[in-house]
């Protein structure tokens, strides 16, 4: 590090450099203490000094750190920013940082947003239910918002029976099951045949691992797809599913002599 009795031409004073970019002098002095942002030289008054080449340094340390990088992390992505090259790369860098904050913010905005309008629509407070809906925004489950229909009981149920990782793998399972019943529907494959009747053992497996053998639990799985709701796309194929799936289940249960349904006195 150079040492000067005067500020030569092309250096900068802490002051300077702070009033620059928008920081305090203090902000400066800690980064300096900790080695992430030191002077390239000091005067011989020992007045800290920076260059042009500091101020893009500076930049990348104040965008990573409105990420909310640690001082560490930073420390680690800095790159030198001697050649063009270099340059263009650490910004390229920045770039997909921010972009990958932007893409974090608006996941966020979007979760809140939606939290905030299935708040309105079940106009009364229900921190368990705004907790579950959190949960399922975060799991990147589109049919959160059904959250909202269902009883205490079943969401007790819910929790207990599947955790982040097995409750998103049903929700997939139920709906690519669902989109076949569509499929199937508007091909006009009878739920009798043997592609109805593969597809109603394939449901009622599905059925039958989210009551993991608890029938009591049946009738209100059942009603769920019977709810009414005020999403469109998701009413009408679910109305697709029922038309389907009610004729393949009773061919199935018939065929294999049994009736899941049957209420037994003992």
């Amino acid at each position: 590090m150079a040492d000067y009795r005067a500020i030569p031409q092309g250096y900068m004073t802490v002051g300077e450099v702070a009033k620059k970019m928008g920081v305090t002098v203090r902000t400066l002095q800690y980064y300096d203490r900790e080695g992430l942002f030191c002077p390239s030289a000091v005067s011989e008054g020992g007045r800290r000094l920076y260059t042009d080449k500091d101020i893009i340094k500076l930049h990348q340390i104040l965008s990573l750190k409105s990420l909310g990088f640690s001082i560490d992390e930073i420390k680690n992505r800095l790159t030198s920013i001697d050649t063009p090259d270099e340059v263009a790369a650490a910004l390229t860098e920045q770039s997909k940082a921010i972009q990958a904050q932007i893409e974090t913010l608006t996941r966020s905005l979007h979760d809140i947003e939606a939290l905030k309008t299935e708040v309105l629509k079940m106009q009364s407070v229900d921190f368990k239910k705004y907790a579950d809906i959190i949960v399922n925004l975060q799991m990147r489950n589109d049919n959160y918002w059904l959250i909202k229909y269902f009883d205490d009981n079943t969401l007790d149920y819910l929790r207990g029976r599947f955790d982040k990782q097995s409750g998103l793998a049903f929700i997939n399972k139920f709906n690519a099951l669902r989109d076949i019943a569509v499929q199937y529907s508007g091909e006009g494959v009878a739920p009798e045949s043997a592609q109805g009747q593969q597809f109603a053992k394939e449901f009622w497996q599905l059925i039958t691992e989210f009551t993991d053998g608890d029938m009591s639990m049946l009738p209100q799985l059942m009603s769920m797809g019977k709810l009414d709701t005020d999403n469109a796309e998701w009413q009408e194929k679910m109305n697709i599913l029922n038309a389907f799936i009610a004729p393949a289940l009773e061919v199935y249960f018939k065929n294999l002599g049994i009736n899941p349904f049957e209420v037994k006195n003992d």
